[in-house]
């Protein structure tokens, strides 16, 4: 072929049907025209080629240094056609184990495809989307991916390209993050978070469920919508000081309830920051501790108590003793002066005013819950009846006494001369309460406690009680005043217009049968006691005593004592012996003992103290018994010992006088002793 035509096929020009001479000539100017029009064409091409490798060397690069795995099937056979490496690293497997097969036959997607159906699947939908597919790596490590698969066309050819995005660690943080929310939603901790300007975001249910807010009533608000008034600003400057400059604030505030009720928590609050330190929130723990706080002073208050019961126990039986000396001597003296003589009424006074002090540490004792009792099963409702002309007498006219008893028995067991001292000593409180008229009221009723009630009240104990209640409508008492009210010697009365020990007293009685005292008053707004007594089951009997009137003297029995007080032995021996008894004296257990050794046939009584060095009395009494068969005893003590009684309650069995006592008191004490079968 000529070149020209060569030429003119090449360019795409057809030739004219010329003569040699013809097609050798041509025209110079469209023949250039012509070769630029071919080099321009020949220089797009090759832009174009150049511009397909750079896209497919972008496309490359993207390909295998993309962060999410990518997957390239042929859509018509359904075999892996490509892989990038981050998914032949997630999956462990190497680019041959893959390349060439079929996607059903890869047992790492058998979730999605098991069989050549789950493949059509594929190749029926464009557009195919798990947000959460589980998977495994070679070695059988469960993973959980994001997986997205797309049909496109390549080379006129379709081809499924799949997406796969590592999403375990993100499922991980999810699954933490509602532990996470669980936790704080199910705290029994009130939760808060708020944003960097103490605006509230977040709260949880025992948020709610202490504040009385809801959650809704509560966003956007800042926490000062529980101020209480209780702390001042600078309290909360400090506060807000603390947190805004990067630290954690710990202590305890009292907030303002919903309904308008103050309650006490132990917070935290600390500051949230950033991944660039920036404080973005805060977020505080709260724990309401008011309960605890209440317990905690019941139990701080019990401690006191009992400490101060304690000491009153030590400080009475000493100073028993000693009134026990005077009395016994000043009676003595007493039966050798002349009735008309001055120093007979001088004497009387010494005997009197020993009685009074003998009564402040009686009182004394029946706080610290050791003044001796003997119980007995009363209806409450007639020993009350039994004492409301005394009471009223006691109360004066100007003051009103109602008595609402109970409906039916009201069963207990303890010493009816302790019902006696609990009222005079509640009404003598109520009487002086009112300045004028007023009205005291007594009532009995019935209460149970359950273990609820008593996990909320330190001390108390669950069962069946009665109730007997002594309210007024007087002046009431402060907080201040409620909190020491029963400790002895506290008194909001005036100089010389008591001792501060009837309500001690009180406690102690309560406290010595098993009881609780509660006390409700406000200032202005009268006082209300209220006393629960252990409910008894059986029947009712009253209790009768018996009065003497004459001195019983003895028939000269032997009777051993044994005291390590000298001047109270010595006191003993001579009135036993004004009364017309032989008297053993021995200052120690081991003296007591040698003389029963001696006497052993001769003595009918042994009168000994409880408390005694080298063995208390009990001790003492058991060894003597072998010594003296038949031989009766009976003890004495500034206070009763639990060797004898516990918590001052006797026995009936348990011969006892308590000191100090007069020399009636030894002579029917040692009478009945002697006289007792048994």
């Amino acid at each position: 072929m000529p070149v020209a035509a060569e030429f003119a096929e090449l360019i795409g020009v057809a030739m004219p049907d010329l003569t040699v001479e013809n097609q050798l000539i041509l025209d110079n100017t469209e023949l250039n025209g012509r070769i630029a029009l071919l080099e321009e064409t020949l220089l797009e091409k090759a832009r174009t080629r150049e511009a397909l490798e750079d896209s497919e060397k972008r496309y490359r690069r993207l390909f295998e240094s993309a962060k999410d795995g990518i997957l390239i099937l042929d859509a018509d056979t359904g075999k892996v056609v490509d892989v990038n490496p981050f998914l032949l690293t997630l999956l462990g497997y190497s680019y041959e184990a893959l390349y060439g097969q079929h996607i059903w036959e890869l047992g790492v997607f058998k979730d999605i495809a098991a069989s050549k159906d789950a493949f059509a699947t594929l190749q029926d939908n464009e557009y195919i989307r798990y947000d959460d597919l589980p998977l495994e790596t070679s070695a059988g490590k469960p993973i959980a991916v994001e997986f997205v698969s797309n049909v496109y066309l390549v080379d006129h050819s379709k081809v499924i390209q799949c997406n796969i995005r590592d999403i375990t660690a993100r499922k991980q943080a999810d699954a933490e993050y509602k532990r996470l929310m669980a936790s704080i939603e199910q705290s029994g901790e009130a939760i808060i978070t708020t944003d960097a300007r103490g605006v509230i975001q977040y709260v949880n249910p025992a948020f709610e469920q202490t504040s009385g807010y809801s959650r809704k009533e509560v966003e956007s608000q800042t926490p000062r919508l529980l101020k209480s008034g209780k702390q001042g600003e600078a309290f909360y400057r400090h506060l807000w000081k603390t947190i805004s400059g990067g630290s954690v604030w710990r202590g305890r505030m009292i907030n303002r309830r919903k309904d308008g009720t103050f309650y006490t928590e132990e917070a935290t609050i600390s500051p949230v920051r950033d991944p660039l330190g920036r404080i973005v929130n805060y977020v505080a723990a709260k724990r309401d501790i008011t309960d605890h706080l209440r317990l905690e002073a019941q139990f701080q208050q019990a401690q006191k108590m009992e400490a101060v019961g304690l000491l009153a126990g030590g400080v009475a039986h000493d100073y028993n003793n000693m009134l026990s000396v005077i009395i016994g001597y000043a009676e003595l003296a007493l039966f050798k002066v002349d009735p008309t003589q001055p120093l007979y009424a001088d004497l009387e006074q010494i005997i009197k005013a020993a009685g009074r002090s003998a009564n402040i540490t009686r009182q004394l004792l029946t706080f610290a819950r050791k003044q001796t009792i003997i119980p007995v099963v009363l209806d409450l409702n007639e020993t009350v009846e039994s004492m409301l002309k005394m009471l009223r007498r006691l109360i004066g006219e100007d003051i009103d006494l109602a008595w609402l008893p109970r409906t039916g028995p009201c069963a207990v067991k303890m010493d009816p001369v302790q019902v006696d001292q609990i009222l005079a000593n509640l009404c003598i409180n109520a009487r002086d309460a009112i300045a004028d008229i007023g009205k005291v009221t007594i009532e009995t009723g019935e209460a149970v406690f359950d273990e609820t009630y008593c996990a909320d009240h330190f001390g108390y104990v669950e069962g069946d009680y009665v109730l007997l209640a002594v309210s007024d409508d007087g002046c009431g008492m402060d907080k201040e005043t409620l909190d020491q009210i029963f400790e002895p010697f506290f008194t909001s009365k005036g100089v010389g217009q008591g001792t501060g020990l009837g309500l001690s007293m009180v406690h102690g009685i309560v406290k010595q049968n098993n009881g609780f005292i509660n006390v409700y008053s406000e200032v202005g707004k009268g006082t209300t006691f209220k006393i629960y007594l252990p409910r008894y089951a059986g029947q009712a009997v009253a209790a009768h005593q018996d009065k003497v009137v004459s001195v019983p003297l003895g028939r000269g029995e032997t009777v051993l004592v044994a005291e390590d007080e000298s001047e109270l032995l010595t006191l003993d021996k001579i009135i036993l012996e004004k009364l017309g008894y032989r008297v053993l004296a021995a200052a120690t257990p081991t003296e007591a003992i040698r003389l029963a050794r001696e006497h052993a046939c001769e003595i009918k009584l042994l009168i000994t103290d409880i408390i005694m060095p080298e063995m208390n009395g009990r001790e003492l009494a058991e060894r003597l018994q072998f010594l003296c068969p038949g031989m009766k005893v009976m003890f004495m003590s500034g206070y009763t010992a639990n060797v004898i009684a516990f918590r001052g309650v006797m026995d009936t069995n348990v011969n006892f006088i308590q000191k100090p006592f007069s020399i009636t008191d030894l002579a029917l004490a040692v009478r009945n002793a002697l006289e007792k079968i048994g």
